[in-house]
């Protein structure tokens, strides 16, 4: 295992960041068909190149090697507030929710992402390249998401997509503290989220057709933020992320969603197994809780087999480390995964869930999450199965360059 690190630690060290990779791995699993075995994976200009049996795919000359015994693509973390939230849990470097007021959409995540948190090279020290993240639970509406890869010194050469889904809370998490501070019980949470998209629908009508009888030509509405938003979300343009963990909250939510028909993705579900139905005919997907989430509050149901009833269910669902309010600030979307894999969900499809499952979920299939040919050059290399807590994360390839090298 040290001989591995040692290996690849000079291999990375020697890598200039515009050389051609070829990875070997004793399995190398695709994600866009059966694992291979001794599989190869050419990455050429930050692009994957081929993948194939390596009997079959020969390294041209002059690009580097590397061999692991286990081969992925980089993992996909569906929900997170790394990059706003850091890790020494002091008030400088916790962005991830302003609460000056209880709805607060036209905040961008990436107005507020820090490239360079510490936070970002530990997990990516473990093979998750792409995280989804932002404004976090907490009160109403916190603002809005992004994607970005986990290398970069700024934001501008981490991102992936600026602004994604608009984050939402429902039950506890969403109330105020301050007595006489709205929203202070549930059905007063979805009259305030019902009165902003019907602002949003008024002001759709206002711009579509002009006053009547008056042929002069108007100047354009003011710019409105907040209401700019949520248009976006009515013309689905953007989904509503809504943090969701009783089963009454789950279902007021997708009442909401059908109500305005808007996409809706449902994060958290700590109570899931009880309205498996009602998600599953709503058609709307899911970011399950991490799998080790504390039990408490809202979540005080939560389970560890949450995952293997969604998925025997046949709702579409991806993975995620969550937000953790205490220090590190975050937990590993890989051991996640593992703990899922052991209660149910399974080797095949805990790997899915943190791939090309997520991909699919976030939109950026064509980019990330399967290993081929003319997607993203993200590889994670590990020295033994990668839910096996003996195993090691010895290798991390980002757009095609060399990201961390260094065993976890």
């Amino acid at each position: 295992m040290r001989a591995a690190a040692t290996v690849w630690a000079a291999f990375a060290l020697a890598l200039p960041a515009a050389a051609q990779i070829a990875v070997t791995g004793e399995t190398v699993y695709t994600m866009a068909g059966p694992p291979i075995g001794n599989g190869m994976v050419l990455i050429r200009d930050g692009r994957i190149e081929r993948v194939g049996p390596a009997a079959d795919v020969k390294a041209p000359e002059g690009y580097r090697s590397f061999r692991a015994k286990v081969v992925t693509p980089g993992l996909i973390d569906a929900r997170t507030v790394v990059g706003l939230s850091g890790y020494l849990n002091q008030d400088h470097d916790q962005d991830q929710v302003d609460r000056s007021k209880p709805i607060q959409p036209e905040l961008r995540a990436i107005d507020a992402y820090d490239a360079r948190e510490t936070l970002i090279g530990y997990l990516r020290g473990y093979g998750i390249t792409t995280l989804h993240t932002g404004h976090g639970p907490g009160i109403l509406v916190s603002g809005q998401t992004m994607i970005v890869k986990t290398a970069g010194d700024t934001v501008e050469e981490a991102l992936l997509k600026p602004d994604v889904m608009i984050a939402a809370t429902l039950g506890e998490g969403a109330r105020e503290s301050a007595r006489g501070a709205s929203p202070g019980t549930r059905s007063k949470a979805i009259a305030m989220l019902r009165a902003e998209l019907i602002k949003a629908q008024e002001a759709q009508r206002k711009r579509q057709r002009p006053a009547e009888g008056d042929k002069k030509e108007k100047e354009p509405p003011a710019r409105d933020l907040p209401l700019e938003a949520w248009i976006q979300v009515l013309e689905r343009q953007k989904p509503l992320l809504v943090t969701v963990n009783r089963a009454n909250d789950i279902l007021s939510a997708i009442r909401l969603g059908k109500e305005f028909n808007i996409r809706l993705v449902l994060d958290g579900v700590a109570e899931a197994h009880q309205a498996l139905d009602a998600i599953k005919e709503s058609g709307y997907p899911a970011i399950v809780h991490p799998a080790m989430q504390r039990a408490y509050g809202d979540a005080e149901n939560i389970g560890f087999e949450t995952p293997a009833k969604l998925k025997a269910a046949g709702i579409p669902f991806a993975m995620q480390s969550g937000f953790e309010g205490y220090v590190p600030k975050s937990r590993v979307l890989l051991f996640e995964a593992a703990v899922a894999a052991a209660h149910g969900l399974g080797f095949d499809n805990a790997l899915s869930a943190v791939t090309i499952d997520a991909a699919r979920l976030l939109g950026i299939a064509d980019r990330v999450g399967s290993l081929e040919a003319g997607k993203d050059g993200d590889v994670a290399l590990f020295d033994g199965d990668p839910f096996e807590y003996t195993s090691h994360c010895v290798g991390v390839v980002i757009n095609g360059k060399v990201a961390s090298e260094q065993a976890q």
